[in-house]
């Protein structure tokens, strides 16, 4: 079976990715985090929610634009939008 981490997105350095040695979801069911259109998100956000590298996880998926599944507690429209307003917060500060 493959692991969450097994998915394709290993783009990253070794070192980047040191995090996901401490990730919970490793240890999970990866089906979870890839719930079908209209299923449920909260087995993998209760995950998450648990989860040490909770943060780390969510700031890969967003800096790797990662857009499938549950990261870092985060659907991909959560994903998106959070997004959206740390660039217009960072829009006003310039």
């Amino acid at each position: 079976m493959l692991g969450v981490f097994d998915l394709g997105y290993g783009t990253a350095s070794g070192e980047e990715l040191a995090w996901q040695d401490f990730a919970l979801c490793a240890e999970t069911d990866p089906d979870i985090f890839f719930p079908e259109k209209g299923g449920s998100t909260t087995p993998a956000t209760s995950v998450c929610s648990q989860c040490l590298v909770q943060a780390e996880c969510l700031e890969y998926a967003l800096s790797h634009d990662i857009r499938h599944g549950i990261w870092g507690g985060m659907s991909d429209n959560d994903r998106r939008r959070l997004s959206r307003e740390r660039r217009r917060v960072s829009g006003l500060g310039a």
